[in-house]
Order: structure tokens, then sequence, then C-alpha cells
């Protein structure tokens, strides 16, 4: 009698979360429900993948392979994705690419784009690492993840990557803010390590610009189909700069970025519906 009643529970809840997901209305079931399969199937290739990585321990090819395998979760949870000017990050050569940073999916937007770049690391605060399986994977991938509390061991990663993009011309990509920007309106201000990395390598800057995600808003838990445009700028040398050009530097990439990122924004809106219930907060 009671496993009779405790499949009839269990039916009961799946057919609840069922109807729930497949509503026209938004829910919070349903928008967790879109993150949930996002993060599960991440954990999922990790957990497989990570064995392979060993044979050819920290190589920017792995990051390939899982980037490729990590790519089909974006049409399950309903996003397309567009690229402008990426040609600029095909060029085989060092070079730090820098993004606004919204969300989470910022990364499933990365590994759209890694069998273009090929030869493309990233930087990732450690906390990420601690993630696992994904984390692991990561890790053995050649994703470098620094300490953002300790200025010295920060420093000495940052190190390493220049000489990764020098001698391996290697492009490696940050999210300059240091954190998400959850006010799809605008960037946060720019913190310097991405671009004391350029200088000191010498190599250029390439920024990357993230259209907003209209489509998201967890307080309303909005998550519906979406369209995201990466468009990339020309590169930005940095030949001859020292740090004491660092600031400049910053200013001139963050508005070109900002200039670039409203442009977007007007041009997606615009093609909405009029009663698109679209947001500019996360």
């Amino acid at each position: 009698m009671l496993d009779n009643a405790l499949v009839l529970i269990i039916v009961c809840v799946f057919t609840f979360l069922c109807w729930k997901i497949i509503q026209k209305e938004p829910n919070a079931i349903q928008f967790n429900y879109k993150f949930a399969l996002y993060y599960i199937h991440c954990s999922l290739v990790g957990f497989f993948i990570w064995p392979v990585f060993l044979f050819n321990l920290k190589d920017t090819k792995n990051a390939r392979i899982g980037a490729g395998l990590l790519k089909p979760v974006t049409k399950i949870i309903g996003i397309k994705w567009s690229f402008r000017n990426e040609n600029v990050i095909r060029e085989e050569r060092g070079a730090v690419v820098v993004s606004n940073h919204q969300s989470s999916l910022d990364i499933l937007g990365m590994f759209q784009l890694w069998h273009i770049a090929k030869n493309m690391t990233a930087i990732a605060k450690k906390e990420i690492f601690y993630v696992w399986p994904f984390g692991l994977a990561a890790y053995l991938a050649g994703v470098v993840f620094i300490d953002r509390s300790k200025t010295k061991y920060a420093y000495d990663a940052l190190k390493v990557t220049s000489d990764v993009m020098v001698n391996k011309k290697t492009k490696i990509w940050l999210f300059p803010e240091g954190t998400r920007n959850k006010d799809y309106s605008g960037m946060l201000p720019f913190k310097k390590g991405a671009f004391n990395m350029a200088v000191a390598a010498q190599v250029p800057i390439i920024p990357a610009v993230f259209s907003p995600y209209y489509f998201i808003n967890k307080k309303k838990h909005i998550f519906n189909k979406g369209h995201v445009i990466i468009q990339f700028l020309d590169p930005e040398p940095t030949t001859g700069l020292t740090m004491e050009d660092v600031p400049d530097l910053i200013e001139k990439i963050h508005t070109k970025m900002m200039a670039v990122y409203k442009d977007l924004e007007k041009e997606i809106i615009n093609d909405l519906p009029a009663d698109y219930p679209y947001t500019l907060k996360g």
C-alpha cells in the first residue's frame, strides 16, 4: 500500500514539474530547470572527459574538445549565438581577449568560439576550480585559476600566462569587470590585471562585447529563448606601451566597448515584438 502511494506521489510531482516547465508563463521551476540543464551538462562532460585530458595535460587542444562537447546544450536551453568580426581571433598570435560579463552563460558563448580561436585558454577565479568535476576538467584543459585575494599568487599566474602568449601564441580570455554585472544597461569599471598582462607581454588586446541578455530576469523568473551577439572589435596594440599607459588604455577600451554595447542593445530591442517582455536587469 505504501509502495503504491509513493509511486503515486512521484508521478504527481513529476507531472507537476513537467507542467510548470512547459508553461508559457514564466515561473521559478522553469527558470531553474534551464540553468540546471546547463550546469548538469557541464558536470557530466567534465566527469567523463577529464581522464582523457591527462594524456595532454593542460594542452589547449583539450579545451577545444571540451568546448565542442559542451556546445549542444545551447540548443536545448534555446539560445542562438551570432558572431561579428570573429576573424580577429582566428589569427595565430598571442593576445588578451577582454569581454563584458553578465551571466554564467558567457562561458557557453566562449564554447561556441573555441574552434575559431583554436589556441585559446581562459583565466578564472579559483572558486570555479572547486566545482568538480567541471573545475578539474577546466584545469586539465589549461584554464588558469587565480586567487584574487592574494596579489602575489595572482601576479605569478599572470606572469606564466604572459610566457604562454608569447612562446605558444595563445589567446587568453578574461572578464576585466571581475564579477558578473547583472544590470544589462552598461559595464562595471575594468580592473587592471588583463591590461597589465597584455602590456607586459606586448601583445594586442582584442575586445569582445556580448549583447544584453534581454530574455533573462531572475527576479521575474524569465528565461525565454534568446539571441546573443558577440561582436569583436579590432585589436588594440600594446607595442611600446608601459605600465604608466595602462589607465589610459583601460579607459579607451572601456569607452569603445560601451559604445558597441549600446549599439547592440538598440539593435536587439528594436527587433523585438512590441509586446515582448524584455528586461535590462538580470
